[in-house]
């Protein structure tokens, strides 16, 4: 026998590999059909389809909140308030150099500033503590609708710094103020968008569209622009200028 020649077994193997896979795709394509197949009469048989529709809108704040805390210490009491209405008087001139005239100064917060005096009397050295100074902090507070013109303001500031201010201006909130009107829009786009989403999975059964049966509001959040977060509470971001709004709605149709 030539040496090219295959035993029957080693013919009929490849066969055998042809047929289990042939089996498999056969099996594959009728669990495929059997699945689309219970969706298709899911939807023909039912009176009504539930889906969630939602929608989303890129806004910008337009409500700014600016703080910043200036501080002063002095050996005395005396001095300290002088140099604080003296800085207090900059800061003034500052805002007011910039176009702003509605701010509000917070109440002085005064803590004293210990220190260690240390007395030898013969071989012994005893430490103890005195006030050798008073420390003065007081807070300004800017809230404007013209974000731009306060956001100027917070970036300039270290002109007062550089004037001797010990300013330490704090993360400025960026608030969306039309929150409740949009709110009300985006909940029509969402509802418009589950209908859309509806007809979808409906004509797939055969059905059409009656109307709306019920709707219940989702989440609803304001997050910085393009961020990914998302909470089943939402939220209410006042960290970025630029932000997306989403909502979300439940909605149940009837069919026909």
């Amino acid at each position: 026998m030539p040496a090219t020649d295959l035993q029957p077994a080693e013919r009929s193997r490849p066969h055998l590999l042809g047929l289990v896979a042939g089996l498999f795709l056969a099996v594959a394509l009728v669990l495929s059909a059997s699945l689309f197949t219970r969706a298709w009469l899911k939807v023909a048989d039912s009176d009504s389809v539930t889906v969630t529709g939602s929608a989303r809108r890129n806004v910008a704040a337009d409500f700014i909140v600016w703080r910043a805390a200036f501080t002063v210490t002095a050996p005395t009491l005396l001095e300290a308030q002088r140099l604080l209405k003296v800085d207090r008087e900059k800061l003034g001139a500052f805002l007011l150099a910039a176009g702003v005239t509605d701010h509000a100064f917070t109440p002085i917060a005064i803590a004293e500033v210990s220190g260690q005096e240390k007395q030898r009397t013969g071989d012994e050295e005893t430490t103890t503590q005195r006030i050798v100074g008073y420390k003065l902090e007081q807070k300004v507070e800017v809230r404007s609708a013209d974000v731009a013109r306060v956001i100027k303001i917070d970036r300039d500031s270290v002109d007062l710094v550089e004037q001797g201010v010990m300013l330490t201006p704090s993360a400025a909130e960026f608030i969306y103020t039309k929150a409740g009107e949009t709110k009300v829009e985006m909940l029509a786009e969402a509802t418009k968008d589950a209908r859309a989403r509806a007809e979808q999975i409906s004509s797939q059964g055969g059905r059409r569209i009656r109307g709306l049966r019920s709707a219940r509001m989702g989440v609803f959040q304001i997050t910085p622009l393009y961020s990914t977060d998302s909470s089943w509470d939402g939220h209410n971001d006042i960290t970025s200028r630029e932000k997306t709004v989403t909502a979300v709605v439940n909605a149940s149709f009837t069919m026909r």
